[in-house]
């Protein structure tokens, strides 16, 4: 629990950033056998996999920082910090659609495919990326709990700054009252659970063969199993403050569990219509 991996001299490999680009290598290699087993141009993909990387880790980054921005707000050169972790995964799915649908209109890329082969690497990018935010441990902190699944932050873990029990946030300089180190939902790992459940399911969605059938039930799942698994226990403002259980550690409803409310009602319609289409009606 140490957001450091390795430190030569001036040279500093994070946790964070080790991770994240571990799950982009191996997930670009399952997704070119992916679409060359579809039949279809291995190079284009490469370019069309290449942008929507770097576009899907800038809109990570940049919704992260919008919807963070107090946290930023005293020094924002810090929003460029990303090896410091801070992703948004609304933000990157953005971006990497938002590239593949680029190479879909210019180059008649098939964008269904493209976004089907790119799914294991997401669902690894969704484990890696807690795991990292478990190093640094100031990253998705869960809230204090009763709860006997609590965990408490040891002395040694020197990412994790504690929480301040006046104000009920990470203890980020003056804090008026105690500061505790749990114990609290280690949603990290509830986060990282979501992306292996997400992963076991990939393949079984990837062997319909239908192109988009994956996708939109990625996009379904994904927002049933972070609202449900994780998010409620994630240390986030109540955009919608409906209910607080400050004992067990329990909170509803999150900016993300608002925004997944669309996008259940999207994935569903649209496996709904690829069903329809699929029986001719």
């Amino acid at each position: 629990m140490d957001p450091i991996f390795i430190e030569i001299g001036p040279l500093t490999i994070r946790w964070y950033g080790l991770l994240i680009t571990a799950a982009i290598f191996i997930g670009y290699t399952i997704a070119e056998r992916i679409i060359k087993a579809r039949g279809h141009d291995v190079e284009l993909f490469s370019q069309a996999a290449f942008w929507a990387v770097i576009a899907g880790v800038v809109g990570a980054r940049v919704l992260y920082v919008l919807t963070s921005w107090q946290d930023f707000a005293g020094d924002p050169v810090r929003a460029l910090y990303i090896w410091q972790g801070g992703l948004s995964f609304h933000g990157g799915i953005l971006g990497g659609v938002a590239a593949f649908y680029y190479y879909a209109k210019r180059h008649g890329a098939p964008i269904y495919d493209y976004l089907d082969a790119a799914l294991p690497g997401v669902a690894l990018g969704i484990i890696a990326g807690r795991i990292g935010n478990l190093m640094n441990g100031s990253d998705t902190v869960g809230r204090l709990t009763t709860l006997p699944l609590g965990f408490t932050w040891p002395d040694w873990a020197v990412g994790f700054p504690g929480i301040c029990t006046s104000t009920g946030d990470l203890a980020w300089g003056y804090c008026a009252g105690e500061i505790v180190r749990g114990p609290v939902h280690l949603t990290q790992i509830y986060g990282a659970l979501v992306g292996l459940i997400l992963l076991v399911l990939v393949w079984r969605w990837l062997k319909r063969g239908t192109p988009g059938y994956a996708f939109w039930n990625f996009v379904l799942a994904y927002s049933l199993l972070r609202s449900l698994i994780e998010e409620p226990f994630r240390l986030n403002p109540l955009w919608w403050p409906v209910y607080q259980n400050d004992q067990l550690g329990i909170g509803l409803f999150t900016a993300t569990q608002l925004v997944s409310i669309p996008l259940i009602l999207l994935a569903w319609y649209m496996l709904r219509r690829m069903g329809e289409k699929r029986h001719g009606t």
